[in-house]
Order: C-alpha cells, then structure tokens, then sequence
C-alpha cells in the first residue's frame, strides 16, 4: 500500500501547530489554560515569565487559532477550547510522562 503524502499547503500548517509547541514557556502557557482560562497577570505568575513574554506568546498562539481571548474589561482571559488542541497537548503530555 502506498503512503498517502501531505501536500505542501498542508504539510505547511501541521509545522506551523507543532511549531507552537517547540517553546517551553508556551507550553507551561497551554498547561495552565487547557483546563480553565485565565489572565495575563495570572499566567506571568503561574509560568514565571514577564507579562510582556505572556501577551508576546498568546500573540502568536492567537494567530495559529490555539488559544482564544476573551476581554472582560481591561483584563483578556485566554482558553483553549478547540478539542482537537487539548488531546493533542494531552497526548504529548501522556507521551512523554510515559517514558
């Protein structure tokens, strides 16, 4: 049988998503917010990086449609909430707690 091969267009965007998952800090990023959403603030604080390095991340996280945000006046709350992320991430998890 054959292999079926991706093509660019797609193979493109698969790097693009496990791309986002290359950086440690955005990884304790959607370890805190796969569950429960949560603020800038908040995060900077569980992750022990800057708010800036936080609302750099979420930025680009953002564009790639992993996490949303959500205002609630001057403070923005980000979820993950696509089910597909969260068994991705899940499953790395499980992996690597595996070995």
């Amino acid at each position: 049988m054959k292999p079926i091969i991706l093509d660019e267009h797609t193979a493109a965007h698969v790097a693009e998503l496990f791309r986002a998952f290359s950086d440690t800090s955005r990884v304790r990023i959607l370890s805190a917010i796969v569950e429960k959403e949560a603020n800038t603030t908040a995060l900077a604080e569980v992750v022990g990086v800057t708010e800036s390095a936080i609302s750099h991340h979420m930025r680009g996280l953002r564009q790639m449609r992993i996490v949303q945000a959500r205002r609630d006046g001057k403070e923005v709350f980000y979820s993950v909430d696509d089910p597909h992320i969260i068994a991705l991430f899940q499953q790395g998890v499980r992996h690597v707690q595996e070995e």
